[in-house]
């Protein structure tokens, strides 16, 4: 009897610790980190070898490498917005049909749509604990400056503490402005229309030939007045309303300082793990890094061999070890998977008015951020999940950051939204070797807007070499599995200067218009034999050359009927700067200034 009631009391806790592993195992925390402008060639496990990244390496070696990880679009702003929703950003209006393709105004009021769903609201409702740390920048008030309809805390996220639009060079006294190009259009220009009209009368009026009214000349000294006014207005002001820290729903310092800043948001996010050790929670760390304004506090500045850039990324690098270290301090690490990216490609054009490039590398491949050349779209990406993910693979399949939502939504017991369209796919199958094949047969390439390139994997179709001499068979019928990787361009940018890698005149490459050059027929890569894009197939080196032509035209095709007319969140009247929606952490005017964070840091959120 006695002992009958021991095996059974045995029984019970073999059960209860098999239920234990079992919940935990289906309910793993989620720690992703997303970097900015970060090239796939800058860290050491991508093969740089003079770039000193020993965490983001640590963090390869303990999972798996994905070598052909895409972002969904090469700009900050969109390529976000389908990470976070899985969606391509055309379906969410977060594409522009202009040359301005992201937020660069706290005071728009355009953003990721109320209608969207986050990977944060889908573990919200299944109980996790929710932040995001670091960078936004997709949007935060609609109608007045209190909505915050965009706002991290609107889409799912308990806590956020960072920056709601992007670090920009004008955040940083001394580093220049992004807005040069616009200011010698909008206002230099203009003045020297008005001084050459200003001369021009003044001339004629002393040599008699016409009367000029004096209040002609007042009129335009005026107009020049505005315009300068305007100016200066726009140089001080620009920096603290645009560039500052929130905490949840308060501003906590404007404009924003980079005195350890990497530090004062790395410990905010290992506070949030500890705090949240004993329950399921979901933290993004966003990090600021790569993106220009480069910044690095006093233990990094001039450490590194690659300058302000190399100071920036081994700084980073350091944040994510941090991270790290505090999931085994709390034994967490097994339970817990976690994900490395950048949002697209490094800015290759990002070079100093000294010549100091502030771009990082994109490795062998072409281009950068802002066009679909590999350079810009092809970007780390790393899962670790402790005995649940073998350690030490490499994975050379199509995979995109939209996979991360249906992965995170699944393994987080989330059933996916049956009224919309997900484009990413679940990533588990391939990463716990179940699959070797990507489930993405196409992937669609946007510039902004506009369709730009279609990548194809066929999964029922053997290789099709240059000259080859198979037959060769539509995706849809049975055969040999190929591993050829197609891509076609219907548009390519035009690099300036000639050579170059970039498009350096404008500082990013444009979508539409005189800035790109169309081709007819599109233009195909083999990227599995031709990673670098160099050599571009023709009906000669490439016997099916219109076959597969053809089959990549009719699934864009079929791709754009499953598409919806949506509010365009990143139109004009959107972009503009709203003095409405303009947040000040001051009463008095404009002044905006103020520096809680150390205070509020001391508190517990």
């Amino acid at each position: 009897m006695l002992r009958a009631r021991k095996m059974r009391t045995l029984l019970l806790l073999l059960l209860f610790i098999y239920e234990a592993r079992s919940h935990a195992v289906s309910t793993p925390n989620f720690v992703l980190l997303m970097a900015d402008d970060l090239g796939i060639g800058d860290p050491g496990c991508y093969g740089n070898k003079t770039l000193r990244t020993p965490n983001i390496d640590r963090l390869a070696r303990g999972g798996v490498k994905l070598t052909q990880h895409l972002a969904a679009s090469p700009l900050c702003t969109p390529s976000r917005a389908a990470f976070m929703t899985g969606r391509y950003p055309i379906r969410s209006g977060m594409a522009s049909r202009s040359q301005v393709g992201v937020f660069v105004f706290s005071a728009s009021s355009g953003g990721l749509p109320h209608s969207e769903i986050t990977f944060a609201k889908l573990l919200k409702n299944q109980g996790y604990s929710t932040a995001l740390i670091g960078k936004w920048h997709l949007g935060t008030s609609c109608h007045n400056r209190t909505d915050l309809c965009h706002h991290p805390l609107s889409h799912g996220f308990d806590y956020f503490h960072g920056l709601p639009v992007t670090n920009l060079r004008d955040c940083k006294p001394g580093e220049g402005s992004v807005f040069t190009r616009a200011l010698r259009l909008l206002v230099f220009l203009p003045l020297q229309v008005i001084a050459i009209t200003l001369l021009t009368l003044a001339v004629l009026r002393c040599l008699g030939l016409i009367q000029v009214p004096p209040c002609i000349f007042f009129c335009l000294f005026f107009l020049a007045a505005l315009v300068l006014g305007g100016l200066l207005c726009f140089l001080h002001y620009f920096r603290p309303l645009n560039c500052f820290l929130m905490r949840n729903r308060d501003i906590t310092q404007q404009p924003m300082s980079y005195d350890n800043l990497t530090q004062r948001l790395t410990a905010d996010a290992a506070q949030f793990i500890q705090r949240n050790a004993k329950t399921p929670f979901l933290l993004v760390l966003a990090f600021l890094h790569m993106h220009t304004a480069l910044f690095s506090s006093k233990d990094f500045a001039g450490k590194s061999k690659h300058g302000a850039y190399g100071d920036a990324a081994e700084e980073m690098d350091w944040s994510v070890g941090q991270i790290l270290d505090v999931l085994d301090e709390l034994k967490l690490a097994n339970n817990t998977l976690v994900y490395f990216s950048s949002d697209q490609g490094a800015h290759v054009e990002e070079v100093t008015v000294k010549g100091e490039g502030h771009g990082g590398s994109n490795g062998i491949y072409k281009g950068g951020k802002a066009n679909n050349w590999e350079g810009g779209i092809r970007v780390p990406g790393i899962l670790r999940w402790p005995g649940v993910i073998q350690a030490g693979l490499e994975i050379d399949e199509p995979t995109s950051n939209m996979d991360i939502f249906p992965t995170v939504a699944k393994l987080a017991g989330s059933p996916l939204p049956e009224d919309r369209i997900i484009d990413g796919r679940d990533l588990m199958p391939l990463l716990q070797g179940r699959s070797h094949r990507s489930d993405h047969e196409f992937l669609f390439h946007y510039c902004n807007f506009y369709l730009n390139a279609v990548r194809w994997h066929p999964q029922n179709s053997f290789a099709l070499a240059p000259n080859a001499l198979e037959m060769f068979t539509r995706p849809s019928l049975p055969s040999l599995k190929g591993t050829s990787i197609w891509k076609a361009f219907f548009f390519t940018p035009k690099f300036f200067p000639e050579g170059a890698n970039g498009c350096f005149a404008t500082h990013v490459c444009f979508c539409h218009g005189q800035y790109v050059t169309y081709h007819d027929p599109p233009l195909l890569f083999d990227i599995s034999q031709d990673p670098r894009e160099r050599n571009p197939l023709t009906p000669t080196s490439q016997p099916r050359f219109r076959e597969i032509l053809e089959t990549m035209q009719e699934a864009a095709a079929r791709h754009a009927e499953t598409l919806r007319d949506v509010p365009n969140q990143l139109s004009l009247g959107n972009l503009i700067w709203k003095p409405w929606l303009q947040m000040c952490c001051s009463s008095s005017g404009l002044f905006c200034q103020c520096d809680w964070e150390k205070q509020v840091g001391r508190g517990s959120h």
